[in-house]
C-alpha cells in the first residue's frame, strides 16, 4: 500500500495523530499541513481505506523512509516470480537433552516470540544415546506444556537415535 505525504494527500479532512501518538481528532487537510510544517514534521497517510483517512504528523524525513520502505516489499515479491513457492520458513531452535535451567527458559522465550508473531517453530533436543533419549522427549514434552498459550503441535514428538523433534504452529 502506498504511502502519500505531505500534499499528496488529497483527502478534504483526515484523521490526524500528533508527533507523541496523540490523537487529534478529524481536522482539515489544509490545518494538518500547516501543523505539519508549524512542527517541521511531515503529514503522512498510510491508509486510504477509510474515510476520512487516518494521517500521522512524524519527524521530517521520517515519511519519506517510510514510503520508500513500504515501496521495498512489493519490489521483494515481485521478483519471487512465479516458481517462488509461498512455503513459509520455520524457525528451528535446538536444545540438548540435559539443558540448563537458564538456558532452558531463554529459547523458550524465543520459541514464544516466534510462534506469536505467526511462525512456525521446529524444536530440536539432540541426544548422544538411548541414555538421553527419554531425557530429550522429557524436555520437548516440557516445552510444548509451556509454550501451549502460544502454539500447538502441527506434528507429534518423533523420536530417532540422534533425539527427538516436534513442530509448532502458532495458535
Amino acid at each position: 500500500m502506498p504511502v502519500l505525504i505531505n500534499e499528496q494527500i488529497k483527502a478534504s479532512e483526515v484523521v490526524l495523530t500528533g508527533l507523541n501518538g496523540e490523537n487529534l481528532g478529524i481536522v482539515s487537510r489544509e490545518k494538518a499541513l500547516a501543523m505539519a510544517r508549524s512542527e517541521r514534521a511531515d503529514l503522512v497517510c498510510t491508509s486510504l481505506m477509510s474515510s476520512p483517512p487516518p494521517c500521522s504528523l512524524v519527524a521530517k524525513g521520517t515519511g519519506k523512509a517510510a514510503a520508500r520502505k513500504s515501496a521495498a516489499p512489493s519490489k521483494a515479491d515481485a521478483g519471487r516470480g512465479a516458481g517462488g513457492g509461498g512455503k513459509e520458513k520455520v524457525k528451528e531452535l535446538r536444545f540438548t537433552a540435559h539443558i540448563e535451567e537458564h538456558d532452558y527458559d531463554t529459547k523458550l522465550r524465543q520459541a514464544d516470540k516466534h510462534l506469536r508473531t505467526g511462525k512456525p517453530v521446529q524444536l530440536v533436543v539432540k541426544a548422544s544415546g538411548a541414555k538421553e533419549a527419554a531425557a530429550a522427549k522429557a524436555v520437548l514434552e516440557r516445552l510444548v506444556t509451556d509454550l501451549k498459550d502460544a502454539g500447538v503441535k502441527d506434528t507429534g514428538i518423533q523420536t530417532s537415535g540422534k533425539g527427538s523433534q516436534v513442530k509448532l504452529n502458532p495458535r
